[in-house]
């Protein structure tokens, strides 16, 4: 049977429903969660994250998954929590967002060593929680290239990929091609990789959806709701329709419709990262369907990009 990795336990892939495939619960820098500025009791997370995932459910979500790597305030027993009261599955990643988060016990880490703590946290759980990650998460450090972490990083994800059967999820989609020569390397098919926020406004120019695309790759349209509409336009901010005009360009008529997916990129609760003032996963329903509506996606559409194209992903394919 096909399954998928949730914080809960492993699940029917067919039971994912509608998936959010790049969210946050609540991402912070290292130390973020320690700083006066970001610091909230446990208590007031919880009333900020509950009432969103309750809404996500009732409105048809029924998969969130969590992007939010090691270092950077992942909390799985809280994870599980939420699960439990709201209903939704929540799938937990293993990786880093970049080499930048990364503390120096795992900076200075090795290709073996990263290789296998990825396989550890998706086959036997993360830290003492019994919850196995669903995906594996790497990222391009801040400055646009990769550095010689992001490039261990990278290889340990796709060695750890092909022992598992665990996909990969990529924070930006910039400097691809050395991500495309080091999966290529190692080995691993590119549909198993979702290359991410090929959308924000800050990178978009220079990321060859494309030709990612051609090469087999998955794309991520997921930081819709950062628009420059906004009294205060946010970081990776955007006019709407020119986001959507790109996301449309990119699936052609339908041509291209079974290699992207979409998402928010939206905190629950914000730790050391603001995201944008009142956005929330729930802009999936309130306003990015609804826009794909508007502009020709018929249900069947809107199905593979939201149901079908991330359970393809997320399913375990050892």
């Amino acid at each position: 049977m096909s399954r998928v990795n949730t914080v809960l336990g492993p699940v029917p892939t067919e039971e994912l429903g509608l998936v959010a495939v790049h969210e946050h619960i609540g991402y912070g820098m290292p130390g973020s969660e320690l700083d006066t500025k970001w610091w909230k009791a446990p208590e007031q997370r919880y009333e900020e994250t509950v009432p969103k995932l309750r809404a996500f459910h009732e409105y048809g979500g029924g998969t969130f998954v969590d992007a939010t790597g090691i270092c950077n305030g992942r909390d799985v027993d809280y994870y599980k929590s939420l699960s439990a009261k709201t209903g939704v599955h929540i799938v937990a990643c293993t990786g880093f967002v970049g080499g930048d988060t990364a503390l120096p016990h795992f900076a200075n880490a090795g290709v073996d060593y990263l290789t296998r703590q990825f396989v550890h946290e998706i086959t036997v759980g993360i830290g003492g929680t019994g919850s196995r990650a669903g995906v594996i998460k790497v990222g391009v450090s801040r400055g646009g290239r990769m550095t010689d972490l992001d490039k261990r990083i990278y290889r340990a994800a796709a060695r750890a990929a092909l022992a598992t059967g665990a996909p990969v999820l990529t924070h930006l989609a910039i400097d691809a091609e050395n991500a495309i020569t080091i999966f290529d390397e190692e080995g691993l098919p590119l549909d198993r990789v979702l290359f991410g926020h090929v959308d924000d406004g800050v990178n978009a120019d220079r990321t060859r959806d494309v030709w990612i695309a051609e090469k087999g790759g998955r794309i991520g349209f997921d930081t819709f709701g950062y628009e420059t509409e906004l009294p205060d336009p946010p970081f990776w901010a955007r006019p709407r329709k020119e986001r959507l005009d790109h996301f449309l360009r990119f699936v052609d008529g339908g041509r291209r419709l079974k290699q992207v997916l979409a998402s928010a990129d939206a905190n629950c609760s914000p730790l050391g990262w603001p995201g944008v003032k009142g956005h929330t996963v729930n802009y999936i329903f309130e306003d990015l369907i609804p826009d794909l509506r508007a502009a020709g996606l018929d249900e069947a559409a809107i199905k593979t990009i939201f149901v079908d194209n991330p359970a393809d992903f997320l399913t375990l394919q050892k």
